[in-house]
């Protein structure tokens, strides 16, 4: 049985549209996730959404299940909370983020959704993939046990 779902596209840069998505049936070790909630980063999202990722940046900016391709037309994101609807029976019911595009539901391998804990809002979870971005910071400057390191940023 195949399902319909909805995906916000970049169809050019600055111009956006919602576009059907068909769902097959989650094989063995996939869920089935009907998105809650999703997040814009302010600042990736705002160079993928203008066109402005540097072609030097494509392979290493591209998102977990990204569609097409810098500049445009791509299906990106990567802040995304929801349900399970289907999958292994210990994440049926579950609140889960997963680095997943704008859309409003989606199949992907089970290992690739993590479980929301019970005491944190799914409005709140959907900022979880924000903290890659200090990650990132570390990875590239490379800080040294001792140095002081700051963040700074207009993000979320």
């Amino acid at each position: 049985m195949t399902r319909e779902a909805y995906a916000f596209w970049l169809r050019s840069p600055g111009e956006g549209e919602i576009r059907p998505v068909r769902l097959a049936d989650p094989g063995e070790d996939e869920v089935l996730v009907r998105t809650r909630f999703t997040g814009v980063s302010r600042g990736t999202e705002t160079l993928v959404f203008a066109g402005r990722v540097p072609a030097d940046q494509y392979a290493v900016m591209r998102a977990p299940f990204q569609e097409g391709d810098f500049p445009a037309p791509v299906k990106y994101g990567y802040l995304n909370v929801g349900v399970v609807e289907e999958g292994p029976a210990e994440l049926r019911g579950r609140t889960v983020f997963c680095l997943h595009p704008h859309q409003t539901a989606y199949v992907v391998p089970a290992s690739a959704v993590v479980p929301v804990p019970d005491a944190v809002p799914p409005a709140r979870a959907v900022l979880a993939g924000t903290v890659e971005t200090a990650v990132n910071a570390l990875w590239d400057a490379a800080p040294l046990v001792g140095d002081r390191v700051t963040v700074v940023g207009a993000g979320m």
